[in-house]
């Protein structure tokens, strides 16, 4: 499958998330948002949940759909969802294949070594589709606000 890009509708996707089966043709006339995290439970991606989770109702009055995307399993997700008391669902991609769609996974150093991860990364897709806007490479602080203004514009 081609990588998505900037101005091009999304291939149709499906998987499975902490609130039952993920389909882009259900969401089809509404925006949505998919964030990419490196794993469950960890300081940046918990605060970065957390920042998500804070402006789920902005989200929601603009119509707009969030989903968190890891590697973790469902199991885990939930447990995450519980523990932080998400109100969007978290897709588990174990596989990498919405990763690898998406190309957000690299070459990372962590404590020292080379590892395979997440790079953290969201992207931004409109009422019809088409993905218009992308962060790649997120530093946590501001990152959702940042978003959110992306969808508030995106709504006028």
């Amino acid at each position: 499958m081609t990588p998505v890009a900037i101005g091009r509708p999304l291939p149709p996707l499906k998987a499975e998330t902490t609130h039952g089966p993920f389909d882009t043709a259900s969401l089809q006339g509404r925006p949505f948002v998919l964030y990419f995290y490196p794993k469950d439970n960890t300081p940046g991606c918990t605060t970065e949940a957390q920042d998500f989770r804070d402006r789920h109702a902005q989200f929601q009055a603009l119509d707009c759909a969030i989903y968190g995307i890891s590697r973790d399993t469902l199991k885990s997700h939930q447990n995450f969802t519980d523990k932080q008391s998400l109100p969007f669902p978290l897709i588990s991609d174990p596989d990498e294949a919405l990763c690898g769609l998406f190309d957000v996974v690299k070459q990372k150093t962590m404590y020292g070594k080379q590892v395979r991860g997440i790079e953290r990364s969201t992207f931004l897709i409109d009422r019809q589709g088409v993905l218009v806007q992308e962060w790649r490479g997120v530093r946590v602080p501001g990152h959702a606000d940042e978003v959110l203004q992306a969808a508030q514009n995106l709504a006028a």
